[in-house]
């Protein structure tokens, strides 16, 4: 899978691994050493992430039920936690930058193909 940002026409992640088992969302990506660039993990249902026990930053994307952002959280350093997003259906998480050098922001449509 992958994810296009609709609305600036710049492709979010090349590959998109899903994690939507209890096992897969609890696991996420929790024992790696990093995110490659153009790497992404669809999260799904999800409605906040934590980065306890990481090693790395992420950005993070939350999606609605029509895939449009409602909200973003840029370079997410390890040992953190996001708020709560009652509207989001699912969540991106990214490399550190990838927000930045998409142009993807709040009111953007994600294409998950």
């Amino acid at each position: 899978m992958k994810a296009i940002d609709l609305s600036t026409g710049q492709t979010v992640a090349r590959t998109l691994s899903v994690a939507e088992t209890f096992l897969t969302r609890g696991r996420g990506l929790l024992g790696r050493n990093g995110l490659p660039r153009g790497e992404g993990l669809l999260i799904r249902p999800c409605r906040g992430v934590h980065t306890f026990f990481m090693k790395f930053p992420i950005d993070v994307l939350f999606l609605d039920g029509a895939n449009r952002v409602v909200a973003t959280v840029k370079n997410l350093k390890p040992h953190r936690i996001t708020r709560i997003i009652g509207r989001a259906k699912s969540v991106i998480e990214l490399p550190p930058g990838t927000l930045d050098a998409s142009g993807t922001r709040a009111g953007n449509r994600i294409l998950i193909e």
